[in-house]
């Protein structure tokens, strides 16, 4: 049978985006739809936008910082609306980066919502196409929990559209959105206010990474609420009252509430039913190579919800369209994933935490760890403290996990990444001549 494309992607995301350039490159027609900007999660309501807006909260710091050096004080403002429409701008301006990348890659943009008719067709806008391989990656989308006055709450998608900043924020969650969002906020002088069901943040993350952000965001003046829940929330004259139950049961009067309880796959409306894919928890599910119940359908990314992150999207598209259309069949690891938290302070991570790794392992496992006030704020009179820790199965010397607390623990765990993966030693570390004076040096003499 013939069909109108090799390749039918839906969804513009990160992943989409790959995958549908990688399989252009290889000579197959290939179409993609999106009803929104074109970018994804990532690139118009999240990782971009919201670094960019970490970046602008952490000059607040600085000029702080700056009078033990010798800087005069300063008494600096900040313009709220500056940030956004500046933040906002760049995002438009990446969409039509994107939508060019499609163009030049021979890629056919279609600007509508698309939906499933049976294996091979697809429905979008007032077409019916036809592909002979067909993949889904419409990502996530943020999750309300059902509570009362739910509706009078904000969630990532709109926060970077808030035309007034807060003077008082809630933070619901305290996951890595909820942690990145109150810095954000607080950085720029918005008392917040973080809610969470635990006593600790950051949930799924070495202890070591959650303690220590937390205790430095509590020093930056971020209030917590912890083993507290939401209950309701009640528009009153001063704002929303946020009625809460747990041991922090007072209740909290904001200007804004932000949910980041979590995210789902964004399906609603695809008909998965009519092309015979199934769905699992929620999610899409599929084999280890990305394909789904059905033969010629595929799904990569947050919308199939196994290691939600924008860089694994990537691979995964490629991955797929290497094999299906480049005669390269590959597939891509979900071990020693390199992550980091752009909270304030921030924190990164690699490989396993030290609790996974003594269960896995048991009495073989030896953690080594430090912490210590770097040498920047030798002057500034904060108190600030960086984190670094190895993780090491002492049977092989072998190092399990790297994971670190303080300035630039991104970048860092980024090089960590590639000797962890490469399956570093102790002994490795220990030889390797550190860069003096810097943080990252720890790393190799910890003993």
């Amino acid at each position: 049978m013939a069909y109108d494309y090799d390749l039918f992607v839906i969804g513009a995301g990160s992943g989409g985006l790959a995958s549908s350039k990688r399989a252009a490159s290889y000579g197959a027609k290939v179409a993609i739809a999106e009803n929104d900007l074109v970018g994804g999660t990532c690139v118009i309501r999240g990782c971009v936008p919201k670094k960019l807006m970490v970046y602008g909260s952490r000059f607040s710091h600085f000029y702080k910082d700056a009078v033990g050096y010798g800087w005069s004080e300063v008494e600096p403002s900040f313009d709220w609306h500056k940030l956004i429409d500046a933040v906002n701008t760049e995002v438009l301006r990446l969409n039509k980066l994107h939508i060019s990348f499609l163009e030049k890659a021979g890629v056919e943009i279609i600007e509508e919502y698309a939906k499933f008719i049976d294996p091979h067709t697809i429905e979008v806008g007032d077409r019916k196409v036809t592909a002979d391989k067909i993949l889904i990656a419409v990502g996530g989308k943020p999750e309300k929990i059902d509570i009362p006055g739910i509706e009078y709450s904000i969630t990532s998608r709109e926060i970077f559209h808030l035309k007034e900043q807060p003077k008082r924020m809630a933070v619901w969650g305290g996951g890595y959105i909820g942690v990145e969002f109150a810095g954000i906020l607080n950085g720029v002088g918005t008392e917040v206010t973080q809610i969470i069901r635990r006593d600790s943040i950051l949930r799924g993350f070495d202890t070591d990474i959650s303690s220590n952000i937390q205790e430095g965001m509590v020093k930056h003046g971020i209030n917590f609420r912890e083993n507290t829940n939401v209950e309701k929330i009640e528009k009153v004259p001063e704002g929303l009252k946020v009625h809460l139950s747990g041991e922090n049961a007072e209740p909290l009067i904001v200007d804004t509430f932000l949910c980041a309880t979590g995210r789902k796959p964004n399906l609603a409306g695809l008909n998965l039913e009519n092309a015979g894919v199934e769905t699992l928890r929620g999610a899409v599910a599929v084999s280890n190579n990305c394909r789904t119940t059905q033969a010629n359908i595929y799904a990569i990314g947050d919308c199939i919800d196994k290691v939600n992150l924008t860089p694994i999207a990537i691979a995964q598209g490629r991955a797929f369209a290497d094999t299906e259309f480049g005669n390269i069949p590959r597939s891509i690891s979900l071990e020693n994933i390199p992550t980091a938290v752009f909270s304030e302070p921030e924190g990164g991570t690699v490989g396993l935490t030290e609790a996974a790794a003594r269960e896995k392992f048991g009495d073989s496992i030896k953690c080594y760890r430090s912490k210590f006030r770097p040498m920047f704020h030798s002057f500034t009179g904060a108190d600030e403290k960086v984190m670094v820790k190895l993780v090491v199965e002492t049977n092989t010397d072998r190092i399990l996990g790297v994971h670190m607390v303080g300035k630039d623990a991104g970048e860092i765990i980024q090089g960590m990444a590639i000797a962890v993966n490469m399956g570093a030693t102790k002994a490795d570390f220990d030889r390797t001549i550190g860069i003096h004076p810097s943080t990252a040096e720890e790393l190799v003499t910890l003993n």
